[in-house]
């Protein structure tokens, strides 16, 4: 890490250095990860050092309070250096991006739509509880409860290469609200994920490529919504991709949003053409149905929440549902990163 900095460094001191301005924005953003991954490491050490000490200072003279002091530290460094671990396995550029989510429901109308609706406050529960900041780009409400779709913003330091880990479809298993019979129901809903690198993203879109319509906004945003066409939805013509926003009242402010989601769907299409996993990973997005689900969700006739890719189990189930998905989040990470390696080592 520091042997990159150098390099950066050195890079920085040329005379030419700005002379293309967008190569050294990029540089500069890697400098100050770069700053903040040493800064981490050293922070730890001096506690690791200071820690240390204490214990040393209690094998002298037995202290009740330095002891319990000794202990909240030790809690609060195991703590700290779980999270190093974790930072240290992301591996990608636009791992340190901010996020545009999407969640959609799959077959099954208003179990499906429901269950959708639940993973957004799941996933906007999370963030709320890491400290980042949420904003709803577009929602489109379900016909009698929940939502069809949702796209929304998680900002927030690594958020993407973060919530990477939760890209696929979700499985729900319970006794359906919707139901008189009460009987039990499976529903299913995706959740995709795309770095917000709009700032090093170089794709050219071509205005006969798009189309844009505008159309009057749905849902929360009180009366002026339904006044104005302020809504927009862009068609991309060569891959069918199709985007909207509805959250701002300026349609300018939509529409450029619109473009920014458009822009980063785009780049994530083109990486994965060129990464064969997220093919892969890809290639699973087309069901959102039984046999495609990364994880599954109990809540009858047993609760528990299971991650079918790790085998990963938790049986507070309601505590993932409020938002509780690191111990997922970073098992993921974990398991990818030791398979990464055994790889490399099988090919050495």
């Amino acid at each position: 890490m520091k042997k990159e900095s150098a390099e950066i460094d050195e890079r920085i001191s040329r005379e030419d250095f700005w002379a293309d301005v967008k190569t050294a924005n990029q540089v500069m953003k890697r400098k100050k990860e770069l700053e903040n991954g040493i800064s981490t490491i050293e922070e730890l050490a001096r506690r690791v050092e200071n820690l240390k000490t204490g214990f040393e200072l209690l094998d002298e003279e037995p202290d009740d309070e330095l002891l319990a002091d000794n202990m909240r530290e030790l809690s609060g460094l195991e703590k700290a250096l779980d999270e190093a671990e974790i930072t240290m396995l992301f591996d990608q550029t636009a791992d340190p991006a901010d996020a545009i989510c999407e969640i959609n429901a799959g077959a099954g109308g208003t179990e499906a739509q429901d269950w959708a609706q639940m993973l957004l406050r799941m996933y906007l529960r999370w963030a709320e509880q890491r400290g980042f900041k949420t904003e709803i780009i577009d929602e489109q409400p379900g016909e009698e409860a929940g939502i069809k779709s949702a796209t929304f913003m998680v900002r927030g330091g690594y958020a993407y290469g973060l919530l990477k880990a939760e890209a696929g479809v979700h499985r729900l298993v319970r006794i359906s609200p919707f139901d008189s019979n009460a009987r039990r129901h499976t529903s299913f809903a995706s959740f995709f994920v795309f770095p917000d690198i709009e700032e090093d993203i170089d794709i050219e879109i071509e205005d006969k490529d798009i189309r844009v319509d505008t159309f009057r906004a749905s849902g929360a945003g009180g009366q002026h919504v339904n006044k104005t066409s302020s809504a927009i939805r862009i068609t991309h013509f060569p891959t069918g991709i199709v985007v909207q926003c509805q959250n701002e009242r300026s349609q300018h402010k939509n529409k450029a949003f619109a473009m920014k989601v458009l822009k980063a769907r785009l780049h994530q299409l083109e990486m994965q053409k060129r990464d064969e996993e997220r093919a892969k990973l890809e290639s699973g997005k087309m069901d959102i149905a039984w046999g495609s689900q990364i994880r599954s969700y109990v809540l009858q006739p047993y609760r528990m929440a299971k991650d079918h890719r790790t085998g990963l189990e938790i049986g507070n189930v309601d505590a993932v549902l409020d938002g509780r998905l690191d111990e997922f989040i970073n098992g993921f990470l974990m398991a990818r990163k030791k398979q990464g390696a055994e790889q490399k080592s099988g090919r050495a």
